[in-house]
């Protein structure tokens, strides 16, 4: 078993209103924390990984393979390998993602 302090992982800004935290990691599973500010967006991209994703706080509207979805605290869905995804923050909040596997990229 392993356990992992926050501050063991850098605080990254990806896009502008937006910071991303790795939480945990291993090479089979990786979560992170995003946090948004309001009217900030996650650029719209894709990548090999299973995605989870869990609004903590705020809401946002995601884009995923042609669709949107409207979430809130407590809301949460999946997002598939290799789908075309990126979201808005409708609401200053976080998201709680998880991956499988590991994004390498992150670290």
């Amino acid at each position: 078993m392993q356990a992992t302090k926050r501050s063991e992982f850098p605080v990254i800004s990806p896009d502008k209103g937006v910071t991303r935290q790795v939480l945990s990691d291993a090479p089979e599973m990786m979560t992170v924390i995003f946090r948004f500010e309001k009217n900030a967006e996650g650029a719209l991209h894709q990548h090999p990984h299973l995605q989870s994703t869990y609004v903590n706080s705020g809401r946002f509207r995601f884009h995923i393979a042609g669709e949107d979805f409207d979430l809130v605290q407590g809301d949460s869905l999946i997002i598939p390998a290799n789908a075309v995804h990126g979201c808005q923050c409708v609401e200053a909040g976080e998201l709680i993602d998880t991956f499988t596997p590991r994004r390498d990229d992150f670290l």
